[in-house]
């Protein structure tokens, strides 16, 4: 079990858009993987539960992923955080 965390940075946070981009790299993965806000813990394949955590620009969460790819999941989720979600 990898986790790390990051501090989301653009401008509407982890919203609509954004969140879209988020789900569907993890959704490239096989391990699990899961956004964490305060004490509340969502499956980031999961539009519904990404969205329910309210993120806002500046908010930290933990990023945590289970699994054979783990590490490639943590790494290629962190790089999109990083650039704001560009594509």
């Amino acid at each position: 079990m990898v986790s790390k965390e990051v501090v989301i940075n653009n401008q509407v946070g982890l919203h609509a858009r954004p969140a879209t981009f988020f789900i569907q790299k993890a959704n490239e993965f096989k391990c699990s993987i899961w956004v964490e806000k305060d004490e509340r813990r969502v499956n980031a394949k999961s539009l519904l539960g990404v969205l329910s955590l309210g993120i806002v620009k500046g908010t930290a969460v933990n990023i945590i992923a289970d699994g054979s790819d783990e590490e490639e999941a943590i790494s290629t989720l962190m790089t999109l955080v990083d650039s704001d979600f560009s594509e």
